[in-house]
């Protein structure tokens, strides 16, 4: 006899009506939290925050114009300036581009970014403003920041 009482302490009737409700409102949120994060993921791809490279490519608003300036406003941090051609290659693992500059092959500046995309660049006259970076070969190694094309 105590084994049957047991049993029915054990054993529930689901309500189907809640099971159900609950599974429909966790859909419903999943649904709206998904159409949340497209519209966000959207409206970000689409800000227009000044004119800036693209981390990973292009550049927002087509290609590169005469005249603009693209990547960081902060001065500060990229406060070493240079100017020149933009051609592909470093020196010896160091850099991924540098400017060509008035003075021969001595006077080019070998550059690197994290925040620009700088093969939208290549040859074509710019300014860059960086971070002078320690060199073993390189006679001036700069992380680029920003960059304005002449």
């Amino acid at each position: 006899m105590e084994e049957e009482k047991k049993d029915s302490e054990v054993m529930h009737d689901f309500d189907e009506s809640k099971s159900g409700f609950f599974s429909m409102k966790l859909v419903l949120t999943l649904i709206v939290v998904a159409i949340l994060g497209v519209g966000t993921g959207y409206m970000l791809r689409n800000s227009t925050v000044g004119n800036s490279v693209l981390p990973g490519g292009g550049t927002i608003g087509g290609s590169v114009q005469k005249g603009k300036t693209y990547g960081s406003n902060d001065t500060k941090t990229y406060k070493d300036v240079a100017e020149g051609v933009l051609e592909e290659g470093g020196i010896e693992g160091e850099g991924q581009y540098h400017l060509v500059r008035p003075g021969g092959e001595s006077q080019n500046v070998y550059l690197t970014s994290s925040t620009v995309d700088l093969s939208q660049f290549q040859k074509k006259k710019i300014k860059v403003w960086g971070q002078t970076q320690a060199a073993q070969k390189a006679g001036w190694l700069m992380d680029v920041g920003r960059v304005e094309v002449l």
